[in-house]
């Protein structure tokens, strides 16, 4: 079990051509990280690896991210990731190609107290 949210972050990313969803919940979350510093970790003498980071990425299609892709794009902790409806889908003009908008939201908790 995690302790409390230290850390909630936001991202959003795209991939323009292609539709690519993983690409562009990538891109969210390195939107996100782009935001923050846990200098925290440092200064309280955590180990990084015990941190649990929960990312939900939101696009239309959940079910087309590949969520261990994601999963490697964060530098530190206890990775899980989810994908749900949400973001968005935006077609061509003659509807052969779609840019794809992902949000991602990345939760850093402390670990549980012993």
């Amino acid at each position: 079990m995690s302790g409390p949210r230290v850390i909630l972050e936001m991202g959003a990313g795209t991939d323009l051509h292609g539709g690519d969803y993983t690409k562009a919940a990538v891109r969210a979350v390195q939107d996100a990280l782009q935001h923050s510093s846990l200098t925290f970790v440092r200064v309280l003498g955590l180990d990084p690896a015990s941190l649990a980071v929960d990312v939900t990425i939101g696009v239309a299609r959940p079910d087309k991210v590949d969520t261990e892709a994601v999963k490697r794009a964060l530098p530190v902790g206890r990775v899980s990731v989810r994908a749900v409806t949400g973001g968005l889908d935006v077609p061509d003009e003659d509807g052969k190609d779609r840019a794809v908008i992902a949000s991602a939201a990345i939760e850093v908790r402390l670990p549980a107290p012993a």
